[in-house]
């Protein structure tokens, strides 16, 4: 009797990695093999909402997070099929997880094989009206089913292209045609977000004729608000209404708040809207009712408060304007839909550049037909910060998150961003959404500025704790080279102590607040003698560390010198107080701010700005001068960086102006690609102790900003920003944890939080310790024997390359001996800890010389 046979288990799907493109497929086969795969394993529920058991329309809900989604089964192949999701839409691959989980599901379920061997139905018998979103920008498209079809055909005469998309003259009569399908055929649909579309389109198109006029009859404009604008904010005030949803992108100090007012005034004087939302920082709140009232004469109100209130606040129709901040926006976005706002202005918009932090995913779930963003820096560090904010205006004008990087990204082998290309494509995507004017465009409107650099000296006591981290970061670098890769702990410590460096370089008391040794208070009060001599001038002074502003602040109280002192612990209702009294009070003569006072506050009082140090972000120094360098300045500025010669701090400058290159390239058309030269590239790579940048990514070599240090987990290349999952992956939205203003990420609370606890000591005056206090606070704590070898062997490296080249081995000479002048004899010179440190050291090398 034969043996009855097992029957073969199906072979198991090869997992594909997140991470990494496997070399066998395309980036577009890659991108829908993870969506298939990572779909397959949720646990969604599903209703089918129709007649038949596969080819019908389905309910897909995420217990979880209690979202549901619209899927429509029609076929196998992508494309076939329909969901109502963001990534759907956005993604131009023709499905989604849900899309794959229902099918997964269907395909599993007992007696449905059958159908799928069957394959789709045939012809639908209903015409329907829906979005094709396979190429990008959505398209409206007709489909013909078996019911009346010679009918429909006939009436589709006029209205629609042989392929069934709208024709442009359409728009404005589209609704003709769907009175007369309804007539035709009961069982006619339109689906919502055709719906959506056609009354999208249609306002667009009534918008231009508006705009048309307003261009030939200026006094529309006029009328529009109390304010005389400048030629330039006209045509920005007119673009943003004309565009309906547009990126004001001018550099600082250009008047964007006062243009996106007039374009709100002329969306209420031309297109009858009701209400204005305006979501900014909580620092700029009280300013923005104080523009409203001073240029309009429309009603206004801040939105604060408990949320039982602020509910009741969004619910009143009084006010045509109102404001709130973005984190009342993370956790009020629901409410503010219920309401149908108009029209959303978000100022200060870099704030959702971190296209996966909670603020970005509540800002981006906000329904309103136009939008206007304003920020002078859209483009911070990365292709991704532009991509962040061009999604809440237009989430179908760049494409695709995958597609954009397979594009505009260039890689090395290993991955890591080099650089990027094909910039003048984007800056063309963007002509018609975004308009952004340069500083220099306006010089006559605008007073000179003068940047300036001044090294300054570090303390021994500065530099040896400076050189204890920097030991620290070559050890993880050496460990990085050998190893190919460092684990969780490593990176959390690596960044820690690049972040400890920066803060040396100001003063040691930021680090170990017991000591203060630092030099640049004595310099910046050198430089305040001589500007405040004159009893007109007034200084604006900038620290990223809170411990350094109240260290320079008790210096200022010990001269008499009356000052302004704004930080994140200040409430947003006693600032205006602060601006005013720098402002209007002649005896204040400083403001002392953190970069806090960075955004959106006008200081054109000052003509002198002193930044004791400089951020990792360019775009973060540009808003801090740009507080002081804007319209209404009647002087010349003088702008200077106090920067520690030899450290960190000086080695940044390089890198920080590549990042500028980037953001030029994209925005002001500048040079089409911009990379790292291969030798700074190495130099980072190999010597990360010399980075001029913020610490490494997963991948190593890869220049970051202040915010990535909020989520330090990498990724690989052809992804961006933090390592959590992207909206097609996850329904869940991923927080950002919550600290302090002042305080950088991933800082021991107990070594460099700029924030002081109770009961902490005040700093002691420069140049002296505490009682009790550790002058080698800042020593590296001892390694393994490996981590030694490791450190060795780039001491050698960095020694050969020294001895390579003439110039450098003198300068190495000159430093390690000295001549005697009275004996004419030269010795060697070499600083040491203690005698006991040399006889240690000459006891191994002896035993080393027996062995």
């Amino acid at each position: 009797m034969a043996k009855a046979q097992t029957p073969k288990k199906a072979k198991k799907a090869k997992k594909v990695s997140y991470h990494k493109q496997p070399e066998d497929l395309s980036i577009r086969d890659w991108q829908l093999a993870l969506r298939r795969q990572f779909g397959q394993a949720q646990v969604f529920k599903l209703e089918n909402q129709g007649k038949h058991p596969v080819w019908s329309d389905f309910a897909v809900r995420n217990p979880d997070s209690r979202s549901s989604y619209r899927v429509a089964i029609r076929g196998l192949e992508p494309g076939d099929n329909f969901c109502s999701c963001y990534d759907f839409r956005t993604n131009q691959l023709g499905t989604c997880k849900h899309i794959e989980w229902t099918l997964e599901k269907l395909k599993n379920t007992w007696g449905n094989k059958q159908h799928f061997k069957k394959g789709p139905l045939g012809p639908q018998p209903y015409s329907s009206l829906s979005v094709d979103y396979a190429t990008g920008e959505p398209v409206l498209r007709l489909r013909i089913g078996s019911t009346q079809r010679d009918k429909f055909t006939q009436l589709a005469a006029g209205f629609f292209a042989d392929d069934g998309s709208i024709l442009p003259s359409a728009w404005l009569a589209i609704d003709q045609f769907v009175e007369a399908a309804n007539a035709l055929d009961e069982g006619f649909r339109c689906y919502p977000d055709a719906l959506d579309l056609i009354i999208e389109r249609r306002e667009d198109a009534r918008r231009q004729q508006k705009a048309a006029g307003i261009a030939a009859d200026p006094r529309r404009l006029d009328q529009a608000i109390s304010a005389t604008l400048y030629p330039y904010q006209r045509e920005g005030a007119l673009f943003a209404f004309r565009a309906g949803r547009a990126l004001i992108a001018d550099e600082m100090g250009l008047g964007k708040t006062l243009q996106a007012i007039t374009a709100a005034e002329l969306f209420r004087q031309e297109m009858g809207i009701s209400s204005v939302y305006i979501v900014c920082p909580t620092s700029l709140k009280y300013q923005w009712q104080s523009e409203i009232r001073k240029f309009t004469n429309s009603s206004v109100t801040v939105i604060e408060g408990p949320q039982p209130q602020r509910r009741l606040q969004y619910a009143d129709p009084a006010h045509f304007y109102k404001i709130l901040t973005y984190n009342v926006v993370a956790r009020d976005f629901t409410y503010l839909n219920d309401q149908l706002p108009d029209l959303l202005i978000l100022d200060e918009a870099q704030r959702i550049k971190n296209y996966d932090s909670k603020i970005a995913h509540a800002v981006k779930k906000l329904e309103a037909p136009n939008r206007i963003a304003l920020t002078g820096t859209p483009l911070e560090n990365k292709l991704e910060d532009l991509y962040s904010i061009v999604q809440f205006l237009d989430q179908y004008r760049l494409g695709p998150l995958w597609k954009l990087h397979a594009r505009h990204v260039a890689t090395d082998e290993q991955g890591v961003v080099r650089g990027y290309r094909y910039l003048e494509e984007i800056n063309a995507k963007l002509a018609t959404l975004m308009i952004r004017r340069r500083k220099k465009e306006v010089a006559q409107q605008l007073p000179p500025r003068v940047d300036q650099h001044f090294l300054v000296p570090m303390t021994a006591a500065q530099m040896e704790m400076h050189e204890g981290y920097n030991m620290d970061v070559a050890l993880l670098v050496a460990k990085w080279r050998r190893m190919g890769f460092l684990n969780e702990k490593d990176r959390q410590r690596l960044m820690n102590c690049l972040t400890l460096m920066r803060m040396t370089c100001n003063s040691t008391y930021l680090v170990d607040q017991q000591t203060r040794h630092d030099t640049k208070i004595a310099e910046l009060f050198f430089l305040l003698e001589e500007r405040l001599a004159d009893p007109q001038e007034k200084v604006v002074i900038f620290s990223q560390w809170e411990r350094m502003t109240r260290i320079v602040g008790q210096e200022l109280e010990a001269r008499s010198i009356d000052y302004a002192y704004l930080h994140g612990g200040i409430p947003s209702e006693d600032r205006g107080a602060l601006l005013d009294r720098f402002r209007e009070d002649d005896a204040c003569r400083v403001f002392l701010s953190t970069d806090a006072g960075g955004v959106g506050l006008n200081l054109q009082r000052a003509a002198l700005i002193v930044n004791l140090d400089l951020p990792w972000n360019p775009a973060v120094l540009e808003q801090r001068i740009g507080r002081v360098h804007r319209l209404g300045q009647e002087r010349g500025v003088q702008v200077i960086n106090l920067i520690s010669e030899g450290t960190i701090e000086h080695r940044m400058v390089h890198t920080l102006r590549f990042k500028s290159q980037l953001a030029e390239a994209v925005l002001d058309t500048g040079q089409d690609n911009v990379f790292m030269s291969d030798r700074k590239f190495n130099d980072f790579m190999e010597n990360l102790e010399r980075v001029q940048d913020a610490p490494v990514t997963a991948t190593p070599g890869e220049p970051v900003s202040d915010d990535d240090l909020e989520n330090p987990v990498g990724q690989a290349a052809g992804q961006s920003g933090d390592s959590a999952a992207p909206d097609w992956q996850t329904e869940a939205e991923d927080g950002q944890d919550s600290k302090s203003p002042d305080q950088p990420s991933h800082v021991p609370p107990n070594k460099g939080s700029s924030g002081t606890e109770a009961g902490q000591p005040s700093p002691a005056p420069a140049g002296q310790a505490p009682a009790g206090s550790n002058a080698s606070d800042g020593a590296a704590p001892a390694e393994s024997a490996a981590s030694l070898v490791s450190e060795g062997v780039g001491f050698l490296e960095r020694l050969t390359r020294t001895l390579s080249d003439a110039n450098a081995t003198q300068d190495l000479v000159n430093s390690i001996t000295e001549t005697d002048t009275a004996t004419g004899k030269t010795y060697l010179k070499i600083p040491v800890d203690s005698q006991a440190t040399v006889s240690n050291a000459l006891r191994l090398l002896g035993g080393l010389l027996k062995g």
